[in-house]
């Protein structure tokens, strides 16, 4: 009997896949929106994500985005699936913990409430936060300049987005959410 077994690779790609899954399942238990971001708006930050994610897992040569940056070792491997699954797991604990007040979009939802606890009880966008963690755990784990590339574009994607849901809850939650922003971090603890 011949036992295949999955390569680091494939590892890797497993907290990327059960974050898709959590996040389609998730999605339909949300509550009504009554309030939603423009279209265009979407775009920017979803532009620079989708690029994000290409120079993540494309697996094309991307010329000189092809060499790499750190030497290619199982260890740097181990660590960098070990990053990314912590990533992922901080995202989907604290989408969870959001529950029926999530949207993909900049939204304000009917009766949304102000979520204080778990995660968000330290950083104001845990979901980002995980989200950040993991793409740096996949640049590791790949090792190539296209992953320090992609980077500073989800967390520039991620601060656009940010920002926009901050105006939201400003408006929705007026000084409630102006003293939580005083009290947490806004994606990055420490930053």
């Amino acid at each position: 009997m011949n036992l295949h077994h999955p390569t680091l690779w494939q590892i890797e790609l497993i907290p990327w896949y059960l974050f898709v899954i959590v996040w389609i399942v998730a999605s339909l238990w949300v509550k009504t929106t009554k309030a939603a971001e423009p279209l265009m708006s979407r775009l920017t930050y979803g532009s620079l994500m989708a690029l994000a994610f290409y120079l993540l897992f494309s697996r094309r040569a991307l010329g000189m985005l092809g060499t790499r940056f750190i030497r290619d070792a199982e260890s740097v491997a181990v660590a960098g699936i070990v990053l990314t699954f912590a990533g992922v797991a901080l995202s989907i604990w604290a989408r969870l913990i959001l529950g029926e007040n999530w949207s993909a979009k900049v939204t304000r939802k009917v009766d949304h409430e102000l979520i204080r606890s778990g995660p968000y009880a330290f950083v104001r966008h845990p979901i980002y936060s995980g989200l950040l963690l993991a793409t740096i755990g996949t640049a590791i784990f790949i090792g190539q300049w296209r992953g320090l590339i992609a980077i500073p574009l989800v967390l520039l994607s991620e601060s656009i987005k940010a920002r926009r849901e901050e105006q939201f809850m400003i408006e929705e939650f007026g000084e409630t959410y102006q003293e939580y922003r005083e009290q947490t971090w806004f994606i990055v603890p420490g930053f």
